[in-house]
Order: structure tokens, then sequence, then C-alpha cells
């Protein structure tokens, strides 16, 4: 498969080093098939990245070691975000940190990273911004240490760190099987609007998998609902929109429950968990329908909310010199 990092910007600056953009991610669809005998879930899930996302400044030093910074910015920079800005870690708890030390012990490098990580997504939200940076900085750090590795091996470098990774490298909207790790390209999908809604309280993605009931049932949801994207049929879409993980986040999380009759109420169509929680979404018709529905959830208390669109992808590699 095409393996281009769903950036959208890499600007490099030989002074400065590189810019990179790491997009959120929504699960339009994610059902849960069955157990693995790798003790992973086999998953179907349609994804896109959205215009909300993380940024890391990006530079190569001579030795080591690799630093992270990590500030806050936009929303999750604002007094009001101040309930989801939780702790992010710098040390190699981090996926940034140990995606850059992976890539440096496969290539047998011994040079460092200096890396400033500016969080814009808030962290267990099933937003996928951890699995994202970890993408951005596997592009980044391979375009600053001068390694000339195609970007499927990239992506396969990642899904040793995470299953969500070599999504990032897919460029656009894409299907998810396996246990994440195959990845399918869709086409035509346009960029909706959409709000993300997020509540005070995060959610384990192990803990809410482990309470979900498999249904291999659902399986070839992801294509209908491609299809009826792609082809401008959104009532059609919402039948397929389906996620597996949603009744148990609703009991391990009750602002989950909370949130999405908060939604309903404030106009949304169809609003569903993303991932394994605790941001929910609903698609709309238009960007004013997005930000109306935004503007009556951000009144309500909701602490994180965030009007974006889909971005249908990029024609590119996503990186700029």
């Amino acid at each position: 498969m095409s393996m281009q990092a769903v950036d959208t910007t890499v600007a490099h600056d030989a002074k400065a080093g590189l810019t990179v953009h790491a997009p959120a991610k929504l699960n339009l669809s994610l059902a849960v098939l069955g157990r693995r005998d790798d003790g992973f879930h086999e998953i179907e899930s349609l994804m896109v990245p959205v215009t909300l996302g993380d940024t890391l400044h990006v530079r190569a030093t001579e030795s080591p070691p690799i630093n992270l910074r990590v500030r806050f910015g936009g929303h999750l920079g604002q007094p009001a975000a101040a309930a989801l800005r939780r702790d992010v870690p710098t040390d190699d708890s981090n996926l940034v940190v140990r995606a850059a030390r992976l890539l440096a012990a496969e290539a047998g490098l011994t040079q460092g990273l200096d890396i400033e990580l500016i969080k814009e997504i808030p962290s267990g939200a099933g937003l996928g911004g951890g699995s994202s940076d970890a993408a951005a900085i596997l592009v980044a750090a391979a375009r600053a240490w001068g390694i000339q590795w195609p970007r499927a091996r990239l992506a396969a470098l990642g899904a040793r760190l995470g299953s969500d990774i070599p999504w990032f490298f897919a460029g656009g909207p894409a299907i998810a099987g396996g246990r994440g790790e195959t990845i399918r390209r869709v086409p035509g999908i346009p960029p909706l609007a959409a709000v993300i809604a997020c509540p005070a309280a995060g959610l384990s993605t192990a803990a809410v998998y482990r309470q979900c009931v498999p249904n291999a049932t659902r399986r070839g949801d992801a294509e209908r609902l491609a299809e009826a994207l792609a082809a401008g049929r959104l009532r059609a879409a919402s039948d397929s929109m389906h996620n597996a993980l949603e009744a148990p986040a609703k009991e391990l999380c009750p602002d989950v429950r909370r949130l999405l009759e908060d939604m309903a109420r404030a106009g949304a169509v169809r609003p569903m968990l993303t991932g394994s929680g605790s941001a929910c979404f609903a698609l709309a018709r238009t960007a004013t329908e997005a930000r109306g529905i935004a503007g009556r959830l951000s009144a309500a208390g909701w602490p994180g909310v965030f009007a974006v669109r889909i971005v249908p992808g990029n024609a590119g590699d996503g990186v700029e010199q």
C-alpha cells in the first residue's frame, strides 16, 4: 500500500529544524470482530484525520540524548480546558521518545534530537494523539537524521509500538483491519464538518476493550460507510456508523453517557464515541452547524469542544522543504 504521512505539512528550516503537524483521528465506525490468538482484538474501522492536531518542532543534535519538552497550545492552553491538561510524560514512557529511540537503534545511529511537542489533542480521549505524535516523529526524525527509508518501513516500525500508528501513514481516510496495522485507503470522502467534545475524565483503552463484546456480523460496515459518504448519502451512512466500544465506555465513564445525551440535545445527529473514548463526535451538514453545536456544548460546561473538518488526504508525501 502507499504510505504517506497524514500531515499535512512538515516544514524544514536549516537552523530551526523541522515542524510537523500530527492530526487527530475519528473512528466513523469501529467493529470489534473477535479476539485474536495473540491477545489483541480483530477490528475493522473507518478512520479519518481531522483538522485538530498537535505540532512537533524537531532538531537533530550531534549526540544523544533525545530530549522532549511538552507544552499545551490551542484550546488546551486556555483556562477553561484545565481539566483536560492531563500529565504528558517526557521520559521513555512517551511514545514520541520511544519511537525516536527505536528508529535510532534500528538505523544504528548515535545522534540525538531536541523535540518540542505542542499538545492540542486531549489525551485519553480516543483521538489518537499519542499514536499520531509517534508517526510524526518517525517521519521527522528520519528526515532530520538523513535516513532514506520508505514510508512502509517507518510504518512497520511504528506498528511495533502501537496498533494505531501505521494508520497515520495512510495519507487520509482509510480502513484499519487486523489489530489495526492492516491499512487500506478509501477515496472520495469529502471534507465534512464535525464537532468533537471531551469530558474531563479520560478512559483506559485496555479497560474498555476488556469489557467489549465482539460481534462478527459488523464486518463490512466500514466499507459500506465509506461508499455512502463518498456518494454523499449521509442518511445511509448513519446506518453503518457504530462503535462497539461505546457501551463499555458508557459503563466505565458515566460522563460519556451524559455527553452523548447533551450532544443530541444540542442538535447533533448520530453522536457517538470515537475510539475507546472518552471523546465523542458527530458529523454536521455545514461548518456553521458544527460551530453552533460546539457553542451550545461549551455553554453547557463541557471542557473540550472543537468544531473541525475531515481532512480528505494529501496528494504528496507531506514533506515540504
